[in-house]
């Protein structure tokens, strides 16, 4: 796609924060000129490119953005999707697609996408509100989850028993059978207009137990061949069969008894794969930027294992963010900080993430825990 490289090409991003500060981060190496659009007017990406303040779910403000860009994509699911539709039909592209964007961020749907399509996933029922979720006790222990606008461990709710069914939303959602796994891992999958289709290696992610965000992630996964390689041909199938264009983000659950499940998916650059910038030779941003502009895939091998750990506000401060510590991680042979931007923190806020990376495992999980012990953001 030659047009991508041409001084009046634009990319337009929906969304403002540091997925999309990587994405123009990476996206400078090929000459690309961003456009943002967000709602915070303080955004992680206000000063990096050309910037709009506005509503990403209103219909006027979408089209009126889109108007300017020859290419839009998303750095977050909660959008406009009826005025990114009408920008297809006027001629602009859009990747993810719209449609799929819409199926994808309403969990409800994209659970049932996969029951149509054979895809390995954990039982599930569909509900309305949280009396019909009562009415479903019997289902117990399952996870509570918001069909819409859950994000970042907001919206999900674990119901063991009875007397936890008062947490239940009030609001259309779905109950999932709570998977009793072994582990939690995720592949970053992604495919071109041309129908090429590559992955990442399988990482293992491991879950803060309160807040609900990843805290650890190590690459690769310490898992079998044959769970690695049914993992692949899952997130392989997802893609496939959604027919998306850009990055997908399937994030799984490897049960006791070795089978692998989707849990959920992301149509964009995630979490999960922010230790590609240093760890693989193509980081999933250039990935990303490489499938929605049609051009060919960047190779995905790992050069070094890796861990990521994510770096959240700590809770009991809020305001004017402060980060202890800085100098004796930077210290460490092999650790790449990444600070987002954001002024301001609060509890469980993602300020920003730290890569490490060591040919040793041992070395690298000690590494890890360093870093989380000791990088603190406070007010």
């Amino acid at each position: 796609m030659a047009q991508a490289f041409y001084q009046n090409f634009k990319l337009g991003i929906l969304g403002g924060g540091q997925l999309g500060r990587m994405l123009i981060q990476s996206g400078i190496d090929f000459n690309i000129n961003f456009s943002i659009l967000d709602p915070d007017p303080q955004a992680p990406c206000h000063q990096l490119a050309e910037f709009t303040h506005g509503k990403l779910t209103d219909f006027d403000t979408v089209m009126r953005f889109g108007q300017s860009c020859d290419l839009i994509t998303i750095e977050i699911e909660n959008v406009n999707t009826d005025a990114l539709r009408e920008l297809v039909k006027q001629g602009k592209k859009v990747f993810p697609q719209p449609e799929l964007i819409e199926l994808i961020k309403d969990k409800r749907t994209q659970k049932q996408f996969y029951l149509e399509k054979g895809i390995p996933t954990a039982e599930f029922l569909l509900t309305r509100n949280k009396e019909e979720v009562i009415q479903n006790k019997s289902f117990l222990p399952a996870v509570n989850k918001l069909g819409k606008e859950g994000y970042d461990g907001r919206g999900v709710q674990v119901l063991r028993e009875e007397k936890d069914l008062e947490k239940a939303f009030d609001a259309p959602g779905l109950l999932e059978k709570l998977i009793d796994f072994d582990k939690e891992i995720a592949v970053i999958v992604a495919r071109n207009e041309r129908g090429e289709v590559t992955s990442f290696p399988c990482v293992e992610m491991v879950f803060h137990p309160e807040a609900n965000l990843v805290e650890y992630l190590f690459a690769p996964a310490q898992i079998t061949k044959s769970i690695g390689d049914e993992a692949q041909k899952i997130a392989r199938k997802v893609i496939e069969e959604l027919n998306l264009v850009g990055l997908l983000a399937v994030e799984m659950f490897v049960t006791k008894e070795g089978k692998v499940l989707v849990n959920e998916v992301a149509p964009r650059p995630h979490n999960s794969g922010h230790q590609t910038i240093e760890a693989n030779i193509t980081s999933q941003y250039e990935q990303h930027l490489r499938a929605i502009l049609n051009l060919p895939f960047g190779d995905t091998t790992e050069l070094l294992p890796s861990a990521m750990v994510n770096l959240l506000g700590e809770d009991g401060y809020s305001g004017l963010a402060t980060y202890v510590g800085f100098e004796d991680v930077v210290n460490v042979p092999g650790v790449h900080v990444h600070l987002y931007g954001k002024k301001m923190t609060k509890p469980f806020r993602k300020m920003g993430h730290v890569t490490i990376v060591d040919k040793d495992f041992d070395s690298l999980k000690k590494k890890a825990k360093y870093v989380k012990d000791t990088l603190k953001v406070i007010a």
